[in-house]
């Protein structure tokens, strides 16, 4: 279990981030066209997974736009934007944003994405919720880097992410 804050109240998380050089743990999360998505499906291409609780707040809305345009200048790479948004609500923001860099993915239906990685709130305002984080992996789906933001208000060290590609 991990610990971070909210506006520097501690909250806690299920678990923790698979650590960086084992293999990814697989999921299966659904796409803004209701497709199911899994790890596999971006196979032989670096990914940078963009995790956070909702898209709808202005913190996480500026980590999807700022992935967006870096994701533009990236070789070979797929960036993911996850959260438990309903994927109708991620399409009408990235439509709305015009962001077509990005794939978003939900894992509305039963959280076992957040469960694996260890990454959901379990208690605070927050709960059930993704913690923002960002986890890259390389084409084979090995963890180069991991990053779960301490102070969730916070946004992720984009430079470091990019760096680990």
């Amino acid at each position: 279990m991990a610990t971070v804050t909210l506006k520097g109240n501690k909250i806690n998380t299920s678990g923790n981030l698979p650590e960086v050089g084992t293999k990814a743990p697989d999921f299966t999360l659904t796409g803004t066209d209701l497709s199911s998505k899994s790890l596999s499906d971006f196979a032989g291409s670096k990914v940078v997974l963009n995790i956070f609780p909702s898209v709808d707040t202005g913190t996480c809305a500026q980590s999807v736009r700022t992935f967006n345009k870096e994701a533009s200048n990236l070789e070979n790479t797929k960036v993911l934007c996850i959260s438990h948004d309903l994927p109708f609500a991620q399409g009408r923001f990235c439509g709305a944003e015009g962001l077509e860099n990005v794939v978003s993915l939900s894992d509305y239906k039963d959280g076992s994405f957040g469960k694996a990685y260890g990454l959901n709130f379990v208690d605070g305002p927050l709960e059930a919720l993704h913690s923002r984080c960002i986890v890259v992996l390389d084409e084979n789906g090995i963890v180069k880097h991991t990053e779960q933001v301490s102070e969730t208000v916070n946004e992720p060290d984009y430079k470091a992410a990019i760096a680990a590609l």
